[in-house]
């Protein structure tokens, strides 16, 4: 409930509003009303709880971190009580697992449904943000917390004609909950990232025809999937802590280590034996492999070549196979996808693979798609084309900072955060998982947890010092900046042309290397030593602060770009 309701406007007033109800949603208001005491209200544009997990349910969605990895970890109980089924679980299980979290903490009865927020305004005199909904109605708040997710505003190519297309489409990110019937259909999938690759075969076992058209041709290494064993659930219940110190001492948030060894350490016959134990063992344990794989292009050859030769093995059709394994990027440079026989997929007689950068798609009819080669008559068109990701789902709200700035005006040449976490000149806002932080190069729940820890130990400084306001200082801001963009290059994801990482999925967003590359461990130890600095280079008003420095907020040395070994998803 809300401390009070303001009478000449309706709003209803609170501590903290909590924008998205996924992972990091239901943490954030766990840790602000429940440790805190704050009263808090979050606003979900979904009808239930789970974030990304609630919109994309299409065909064959799947969790890509393994099962005990991909969860809250911050309470023990929960922890015993709930038992996953499979190594990769399906979207149906991990939506059971955010209600039954949600139910078990009474979560539900402050959170708002159905509400999509429109705007965010911050008004200095009262030191208050504003929310208007989409609605009309209205929300204040002391703290605004944004935890709209990384991957939830879904990037639909303008393709001319698609208004006039006779069938039916869909996006992967925006799919119907009573799900598509393909049995029988001609169906064209745009798209062969993570999830073009987890949808291709469960189209196909049923559809009467699938043509997948790509542009860019990826690796994959198979996830060897299937049911948890009794003996590996109890090992999970009896090492939880185990399983959390590894989790929370790799740079990708991951439960296994990276191996102690770069390519170069090993003989060609070796490293060849190394590789097919990593296929074997499948997933995105493969990476692991070696330490180098991603800072040295001449060791990332070496996977590169050994999973392209995999691709040509699985793949009967010489041609089809050529067209798959033509990959113009390092291995793991770009998200890396692991799967379930996608690449036998295209030894189905009822499926077709076309190549739109050879030949590349000009137009959509009423009865299918137009390439340069020909039209290809379909029934259903399915867009497995991505997101705007990171920044999307905040530029999508008009959120407004000191000064009536918008943030889509602070950004208009890319993000700028400090840490990922506060934008200058947007006092009292927090990003959870925000470009700048780890997030989609991480064990996504590791990332969340350490962004909301933080955040709620932030503000409980606050409170406990009378600081009546926080904001990321220009300066440390921009040092930040440079810090990223630094970690990237000293890898080797910047080299990937049509990266969403760099934002070159949607057209005319600046391409800008928008994850922490230096790894989250690294990243976990410079945000425990700034807050431990009195959180160094924030702008902090009140309890003896001055009002407003003139040169902004400073902050001391990051330390050397630290290289992250792996990218994580």
């Amino acid at each position: 409930m809300p401390n009070t309701t303001d009478r000449s406007t309706g709003a209803q007033e609170y501590d903290a509003l909590i924008i998205g109800a996924g992972f990091s949603g239901l943490y954030q208001l766990h840790c602000l009303r429940d440790r805190l005491g704050l009263s808090a209200q979050v606003l979900e544009t979904a009808d239930g709880v789970g974030g990304t997990w609630y919109w994309n349910r299409y065909p064959g969605a799947r969790c890509e971190s393994e099962r005990h990895s991909y969860s809250y970890y911050f309470s023990k109980e929960i922890l015993e009580e709930w038992e996953w089924s499979e190594r990769y679980p399906e979207q149906p299980e991990i939506m059971r697992y955010l209600n039954y979290v949600a139910d078990k903490l009474d979560l539900k009865r402050d959170i708002q449904f159905g509400t999509r927020v429109e705007s965010a305004v911050y008004d200095e005199a009262t030191n208050r943000w504003h929310v208007e909904t989409e609605a009309g109605d209205q929300y204040t708040a002391t703290y605004l917390i944004t935890a709209v997710g990384c991957l939830s505003t879904a990037n639909i190519p303008d393709i001319p004609g698609l208004d006039s297309f006779a069938g039916d489409w869909y996006h992967t990110g925006q799919w119907p909950h009573d799900g598509v019937d393909f049995t029988g259909k001609r169906v064209g999938q745009i798209g062969t990232g993570s999830t073009g690759i987890q949808a291709a075969p469960v189209i196909a076992s049923t559809a009467g025809h699938l043509t997948v058209f790509q542009r860019t041709p990826n690796y994959s290494v198979p996830a060897h999937n299937g049911p948890l064993s009794a003996e590996f659930k109890q090992y999970l219940r009896e090492n939880h802590d185990e399983i959390r110190a590894i989790m929370q001492s790799t740079p990708n948030g991951h439960p296994f280590r990276i191996a102690d060894r770069n390519v170069a350490d090993v003989t060609p016959d070796e490293r060849l034996a190394i590789y097919e134990e990593s296929w074997r063992t499948g997933g995105l344990r493969f990476r692991a492999a070696f330490r180098d794989l991603l800072l040295d292009k001449a060791a990332n050859d070496t996977a590169a070549e050994f999973l392209k030769d995999k691709i040509r093995t699985v793949v009967k059709d010489p041609e089809t196979a050529a067209k798959l394994a033509n990959i113009d990027h390092p291995y793991a440079a770009k998200r890396p996808p692991i799967d379930t026989h996608y690449f036998e997929t295209f030894n189905r007689d009822n499926v077709t693979l076309v190549d739109v950068r050879a030949a590349p798609i000009e137009r959509i009819t009423p009865t299918g798609i137009v390439t340069v080669n020909g039209e290809y008559p379909l029934d259903i068109i399915v867009f497995a084309t991505g997101f705007d990701a990171m920044t999307g789902p905040l530029l999508g709200m008009d959120i407004r900072g000191r000064d009536g700035q918008a943030l889509k005006d602070v950004w208009s040449a890319g993000p700028k955060t400090y840490l990922g976490l506060a934008v200058a000149g947007f006092p009292n806002m927090f990003t959870v998982t925000g470009p700048g932080s780890p997030s989609v190069l991480c064990n996504m729940p590791v990332a969340i947890e350490q962004h909301v820890e933080w955040i709620t130990d932030c503000i409980a400084h606050m409170r406990e010092n009378g600081i009546d306001r926080i904001e990321a200082g220009p300066e440390a801001a921009e040092k930040w900046v440079e810090h990223v963009n630094d970690a990237a290059n000293a890898t080797l994801l910047p080299l990937v042309k049509h990266s969403w990482y760099l934002g070159a999925n949607v057209p005319g967003k600046p391409r800008v290397f928008m994850p922490y590359a230096g790894g989250m461990t690294r990243y976990r130890a410079v945000c425990d030593d700034i807050a431990a600095k009195g959180y160094e280079g924030f702008r902090k008003e009140g309890g003896g602060h001055e009002k407003h420095p003139p040169q902004g907020a400073t902050v001391g040395d990051f330390g050397p770009a630290a290289a992250i070994d792996a990218p994580g998803v």
